[in-house]
């Protein structure tokens, strides 16, 4: 059996414009250290288990705020990222929202790149 068999997701890509904007841009935010791999992608850490997935430079894959939104891992840090992306000039389209039935907050943005993408943490 895969080890990802239990998980709905197994992999994103959250295109870029400029990847060494967007790196920034999410180092920042997350306090993360992406990976590179190739020429055109960064991995986002993750644990032994866990699902990843990378930010993208290709022709094909273009940035932006009306598809699909992707919700990274801000667990226990939320405000300080949210704080952190505004100071990066990145627009919070949703401030942090409690989910009900104990699913944690979350908050949404537009990322450097025009994505519209969410964080989302157990607590803040």
């Amino acid at each position: 059996m895969s080890k990802f068999a239990n998980n709905a997701i197994t992999w994103f890509e959250i295109p870029t414009a400029d990847l060494d904007r967007a790196k920034k841009f999410y180092e920042t935010v997350l306090n993360v250290q992406l990976i590179p791999y190739g020429e055109s992608s960064m991995v986002f850490p993750r644990g032994e288990e866990g699902v990843s997935g990378c930010l993208v430079y290709r022709e094909v894959s273009k940035p932006t705020a009306d598809g699909t939104t992707v919700f990274l891992n801000a667990d226990g840090k939320l405000d300080v990222s949210v704080k952190r992306a505004e100071g990066l000039g990145a627009k919070i389209t949703v401030p942090r929202t409690e989910i009900p039935g104990g699913f944690g907050f979350f908050a949404c943005l537009i990322d450097s790149e025009g994505n519209h993408v969410g964080l989302h943490s157990t607590h803040f």
